[in-house]
């Protein structure tokens, strides 16, 4: 007998989406995170609970959350990194640099 409720996070996926997903896994020139992302789609896929694929991949569950909520949201394009992502310059680059030389 299952225990708890029901997720309702339940994907179902389309043969090509996980052909795409699968080749992600065994694509050595993919970026890690994109290999993690599609492996959480296709363990979910298959029925893994979010805890237990958050402890079978050592992330947080909340992580595994997010990347389900977006598969469910955008599909395979909701797993790709969005632009404008990650911390702002403090300063702008220099725009006049001499050759190693400071000007007093």
């Amino acid at each position: 007998m299952a225990r708890g409720r029901a997720s309702p996070f339940n994907i179902s996926l389309a043969l090509e989406e996980r052909a795409e997903l699968e080749h992600w896994q065994r694509c050595t020139t993919i970026k890690a995170r994109l290999a993690k992302r599609a492996k959480i789609i296709l363990l979910r896929a298959d029925g893994h609970s979010l805890s237990e694929i958050a402890r079978r991949l050592e992330v947080g569950r909340r992580i595994v959350r997010k990347w389900v909520t977006r598969f469910l949201a955008q599909r395979i394009a909701g797993l790709m990194d969005q632009p404008g992502r990650g911390r702002k310059r403090a300063f702008a680059p220099d725009e006049h640099r001499t050759s190693g030389q400071d000007s007093l």
